[in-house]
């Protein structure tokens, strides 16, 4: 699982690549740490390349939406593909992300 961050126009742009499963977890959830307080920057994560999430992928992804949302912010889910799509569906997810296609 290959996870990276930039800073981009006051927003912060997280790429997630491979599969968000439960082993990968940990440490996608270390290199995502500075989006957990984005003191007021929305947060894009793009799933481009995301091929599969696990329910401890989505705990991360919740997590920093909280964070978010405490500072003002919003976290926007780009790119997500159709499977994706279904988990955030079946869990609920749906509503309380935001969803963009690039």
């Amino acid at each position: 699982m290959k996870t990276t961050i930039q800073e981009l126009e006051e927003k912060y742009m997280a790429f997630l690549e491979g599969e968000l499963d439960t082993a990968a977890a940990i440490e996608v959830e270390k290199k995502l740490q500075p989006l957990y307080n984005s003191n007021g920057r929305d947060v894009i994560i793009d799933c481009t390349k995301l091929e599969y999430i696990a329910s401890s992928g989505l705990r991360i992804l919740i997590s920093i939406l909280k964070g978010a949302k405490a500072g003002g912010s919003k976290v926007i889910m780009r790119n997500m593909n159709d499977d994706i799509k279904n988990v955030f569906k079946l869990t609920g997810f749906i509503n309380l992300f935001e969803f963009e296609d690039a």
